[in-house]
Parts: structure tokens; sequence; C-alpha cells
């Protein structure tokens, strides 16, 4: 089950993602898991986000003709 988190005011998307995930890509993800908030650049205090779970990718180091 993802864990949620309750926004304190001036949280962002990339803040709240580098807190749980220690990177910001994992923003796409939780815009996906919350995306009523879609449109919602910096946060009140107070509204409960999904965090799901998130592995950042591997990086692909390999040229494209040895994929």
């Amino acid at each position: 089950m993802p864990d949620t988190y309750a926004t304190t005011q001036g949280d962002m998307w990339d803040m709240i993602a580098y807190k749980f995930y220690g990177t910001e890509s994992g923003m796409n993800v939780l815009l996906e898991a919350n995306q009523q908030y879609a449109d919602t650049v910096i946060f009140p205090a107070g509204i409960q986000l999904i965090i799901p779970e998130y592995t950042e990718p591997l990086p692909n180091t390999l040229p494209p003709w040895r994929r």
C-alpha cells in the first residue's frame, strides 16, 4: 500500500519527490498518483498526497546499436 504525505505550506512537486525518493525524477510518478492536484505548483498545508513506490531507472549507457 502506498504511503501518504500531508503537505506543508510551500511544498512543490520536485521537493516532495526528493524528500521521498532522493531524486526529483520521481516527480512524474507523484503527479500520476495525484492527478487531481496536477495544476498545483505550490501546495498549501494539509493536502494529502499518495506517495507510490518508485525506483529510479538505471541509465542506459550502451549506444543505440547495442541495446
